[in-house]
C-alpha cells in the first residue's frame, strides 16, 4: 500500500459524510488520496461534491442491469479499476452481493446510524425512539455479506432527549457521524487498524469492544 492510501467512496445521497472526509483531508488530518466516488443515483449530491474536488466519479443505474448481482459485479469491477486500497460506504443505500464483495472483505468500511448490533437496516432513528431507548448513535464497521453485520470498529453515542423526534434525532446525530467516519479512516490510513480473519486489531492488539468517540477523538 502506498504512503497515501487510495480511497474509493460509494454514496447514494447528498454526501454529507463524504464532505466530512474531504474537509478532514483539507485540514491535514486525513492523509489519503480519493480516487473515485461512485453512486447508484446520477443526481446524488455526493457526485457533485466529488466533481468540485476534482475526484473521478461514476454513476451506474441498477435498473439497466438484469439483477442486483450483475450490477454489483460491474460496480465493484470499476472500483477495482481505480486501484483503490480501501472502499468507504458513506450512505450507500444498497445491500451488496456476496460474490462482488468477496475480494474486498477486510478493505470495506461502512457507517451506519445505530449502535450496532441494534437496528440493522433502515429507519434506525424511528426504531430507537419507538423502543424507548435512552441513547442512540452511529457505528463504523467492516462490511461483510451480512446486512450491517460485520465487526464494529468504533461508535459515537448520543443521549436521546425528551423532545426528540425522528428528524431532530437524525440532525443531532449527524455531526457525530461527521467526526466518527474520518477518525476511523484515519486509523486505517495510518496502518493502526487491521482486519484479521474476521476480527479487528488496533495498534496490534485485538479490539475486544468498539472504540468510542470522545471529545478528543477515538478512545
Amino acid at each position: 500500500m502506498s504512503s497515501s492510501p487510495r480511497i474509493a467512496v460509494l454514496a447514494s445521497g447528498r454526501g454529507s459524510n463524504l464532505a466530512a472526509l474531504l474537509d478532514a483531508r483539507e485540514r491535514g488530518e486525513l492523509p489519503v488520496e480519493f480516487v473515485l466516488v461512485g453512486s447508484d443515483k446520477a443526481d446524488a449530491g455526493a457526485l457533485r461534491l466529488a466533481e468540485a474536488a476534482n475526484i473521478p466519479t461514476l454513476a451506474l443505474d441498477p435498473r439497466s442491469y438484469p439483477d442486483r448481482r450483475a450490477f454489483d459485479l460491474d460496480l465493484f469491477a470499476r472500483v477495482a479499476a481505480s486501484d483503490a486500497d480501501w472502499l468507504v460506504l458513506a450512505g450507500f443505500m444498497r445491500v451488496i452481493d456476496g460474490e462482488a464483495l468477496r475480494p474486498w472483505v477486510g478493505r470495506v468500511i461502512n457507517i451506519h446510524p445505530s449502535l450496532l448490533p441494534k437496528y440493522r437496516g433502515l429507519h434506525t432513528h424511528r426504531r430507537a425512539l419507538e423502543a424507548g431507548d435512552a441513547e442512540h448513535g452511529a457505528s463504523v464497521h467492516f462490511v461483510t455479506a451480512e446486512l450491517d453485520g460485520g465487526p464494529v470498529i468504533a461508535q459515537a453515542r448520543l443521549a436521546i432527549a425528551p423532545g426528540d423526534d425522528e428528524q431532530r434525532l437524525a440532525q443531532r446525530l449527524l455531526p457525530l457521524e461527521h467526526r466518527l467516519l474520518p477518525a476511523v479512516l484515519g486509523l486505517l490510513a495510518g496502518g493502526r487498524l487491521q482486519w484479521q480473519a474476521g476480527n479487528v486489531r488496533c495498534d496490534e492488539r485485538p479490539l475486544t469492544a468498539p472504540l468510542q468517540l470522545g471529545a478528543r477523538g477515538l478512545e
